[in-house]
């Protein structure tokens, strides 16, 4: 069993990524949000391979990666609102759900078989770098095992999908952490169906109200199955103390906590402790979320114990990720 070299992006290696896109093959690719698993979304064999290696389920639909606005507008249908949207927030970390235009030729298996479409133009130099250079639309979810912690480090994907993949192309950690906002503007009314780094109040002011998704009868985004983002030991949200065995995610001052039968929490071991901010920071935090979560996710500890995050802003769509780990981590 091979593993996928690691090699930092260059226009070199770019383009021998981009090789491996075009003849069906899968490639670990930076992006501002997480770490992408990137196939041809042309090719449905190819992804095929993405479902296989994360073992995701068919019904889950990909976001396809495009260029620009006007590639974007070759494979789905914008209104009005969608494209203020393209033209204001791309390139960055959202994602529109629109319709399928009439002959899309991305493959089925990256829209589950709906007649809506998940795009995004990625704002990453180096994903924008292959994308170009592929001169294909570019599907990839987060390279992660379906359900497991996303990847925000080359390393991260190749402890999970290092032996599925052809090439990492490696460009240091991704500077938002989350992946990106998904909203669905196919239907009469905007609906935030993901939260991320781009918010309901960043948005509101170009479309209107925007709803919030509550219970959906059918998964038409990434990331809305209830068991997601999780680590091999349970995660215990609200914490004010630290259980025996537990390791700490911490948020702003730890300084008085405590650990259930003497000591404080700001005495535990590094790989027992982390802080996503000691500053209360909420993009800190979001950027360090997956990669300490990867980090107290080992031998050492029977589970993770972690702190109230504010449920405002950006800490939405933190709290999103951790209450669907919690619900998919081992009890």
């Amino acid at each position: 069993m091979t593993t996928a070299m690691i090699k930092s992006a260059t226009p070199e290696t770019i383009k021998e990524a981009a090789d491996i896109i075009r003849q069906g093959g899968l490639v670990g690719m930076p992006t501002e949000t997480v770490y992408g698993l990137a196939a041809n979304a042309l090719d449905g064999k190819a992804i095929a391979g993405i479902f296989e290696a994360k073992g995701r389920p068919s019904f889950n639909p990909l976001i396809t990666h495009v260029a620009d606005t006007e590639e974007a507008q070759l494979y789905g249908e914008f209104s009005e609102g969608a494209l203020t949207l393209a033209q204001t927030f791309w390139p960055g970390p959202l994602t529109m759900i629109v319709k399928r235009c009439k002959g899309c030729p991305i493959s089925e298996l990256v829209t589950a078989g709906l007649d809506t479409i998940a795009l995004r133009v990625p704002a990453h130099k180096t994903a924008r770098a292959l994308i170009s250079t592929s001169g294909c639309p570019i599907a990839a979810p987060s390279a992660n095992i379906s359900g497991r912690i996303s990847s925000t480090t080359p390393k991260h994907v190749a402890e999970q999908l290092g032996d599925k993949l052809d090439i990492i192309l490696a460009d240091g950690q991704s500077q938002v952490g989350l992946e990106s906002t998904v909203i669905d503007m196919s239907g009469d009314r905007p609906v935030l169906l993901r939260y991320g780094a781009v918010t309901a109040e960043d948005l509101e002011p170009y479309i209107g109200k925007v709803s919030m998704i509550e219970k959906a009868d059918k998964i038409k985004s990434p990331g809305m199955l209830i068991k997601h983002y999780a680590p091999s030991i349970p995660v215990r949200l609200g914490a004010v103390d630290v259980k025996k065995g537990e390791a700490l995610l911490g948020f702003g001052q730890t300084k008085f906590m405590g650990i259930e039968g003497g000591g404080f929490a700001k005495d535990l071991p590094e790989e027992s402790y982390k802080n996503l901010s000691e500053a209360g920071d909420l993009t800190e935090a979001a950027a360090n979320l997956f990669a300490m979560m990867h980090a107290l996710d080992n031998n050492a500890n029977q589970g993770i114990a972690v702190m109230n995050i504010p449920d405002t802003g950006l800490g939405l769509a933190i709290n999103d990720r951790l209450k669907r780990a919690s619900a998919g981590a081992a009890k």
